[in-house]
């Protein structure tokens, strides 16, 4: 099959056009049409119908778009399979200063040779569209969330749970514990702006609350970690969860105190999604390294949902 009749369907098909697609591929309306022309005597059913708007798929058409689609992204990783050093490992993570990105840190010092690409995506749908797609290698998220599965062909391993600790001001009455236990935190208010519905992460926390009567507050809208900083340490009544490994910094005036919360110590799990068939060296260097460098999830004391671990 020619591929670029291929990819000159599915351009078509995402225009809605034969000259807007004609325009996108830098090539004449009549390549397009006769492109089109020999796939449909190839396949030997009609692709497209012509309408007011311009083109429309038949139902063969939509029938073999995302065929098509895999189709290109096959071939376009047949050929990364042999220019393997040409590009770098793009590897998405959520935040900055996160866990996630402390780990890529760490992967970057032990191997500096190795090219890095580090992205920020937000949902995990998006995540997990673009390893599809092989628009990045490697995605850190925490699996998934109930009820929504990965895709067959995306991998996962578990690679670091994360410890969650609790942020007070100087003035809040939890302020002067060493540590905490979890049932010392009920009827306290603990605020979390970053909270997003359907997120991997927001479905962790509603799980949390489910299991220990815990009261989370996702009101108003979310500033970024330094408006954050300075709620906590002005309002004694609130307080936040952070990971254990999340490098923030404020000013010393703020007198802020992080405490470990224990009995049992809830840890948010952090996991590496890949595409089964992503052939780029360094992912397998990367998981390698992750597999040696972090500790084993699942410690003996701490507590995350059911759902999050991996097939």
């Amino acid at each position: 099959m020619d591929l670029e009749a291929v990819r000159t369907f599915v351009t078509v098909a995402e225009a809605g056009q034969f000259q807007k697609a004609a325009a996108d591929l830098s090539i004449t309306q009549q390549a397009v049409s006769k492109r089109i022309a020999a796939l449909e005597r190839s396949l030997g059913v009609r692709l497209f119908t012509r309408a007011p708007r311009g083109a429309e798929l038949t139902i063969d058409g939509q029938a073999f778009l995302p065929h098509a689609r895999d189709l290109l992204r096959v071939a376009e990783r047949s050929v990364a399979s042999v220019r393997p050093g040409r590009r770098p490992l793009r590897v998405d993570v959520i935040a900055s200063r996160s866990a996630q990105s402390g780990l890529m840190r760490g992967f970057h010092r032990a191997y500096p040779e190795i090219e890095l690409d580090v992205v920020m995506l937000f949902e995990i749908e998006t995540a997990v569209t673009a390893i599809r797609s092989g628009a990045i290698d490697a995605s850190f998220r925490a699996v998934g969330a109930p009820g929504r599965p990965l895709p067959e062909d995306i991998e996962s391993v578990r690679v670091l749970d994360e410890p969650l600790q609790l942020l007070t001001g100087p003035a809040h009455a939890l302020a002067g514990a060493r540590s905490v236990t979890v049932a010392q935190l009920t009827g306290h208010r603990i605020w979390m702006p970053g909270i997003v519905p359907g997120t991997e992460w927001g479905a962790y926390y509603d799980d949390l609350v489910d299991e220990f009567g815990l009261t989370i507050e996702a009101t108003g809208p979310n500033f970024g970690s330094d408006a954050l900083l300075d709620t906590i340490a002005d309002t004694p009544a609130l307080a936040t969860f952070m990971g254990e490994h999340t490098r923030l910094i404020w000013p010393t005036g703020h007198g802020l105190r992080r405490i470990p919360v224990t009995g049992p110590a809830p840890v948010y799990p952090h996991s590496l999604l890949w595409h089964r068939d992503n052939p780029h060296p360094a992912l397998a260097t990367l998981r390698a390294h992750l597999a040696a460098a972090t500790a084993r999830p699942g410690a003996a004391g701490t507590w995350t949902p059911d759902w999050v671990n991996p097939r």
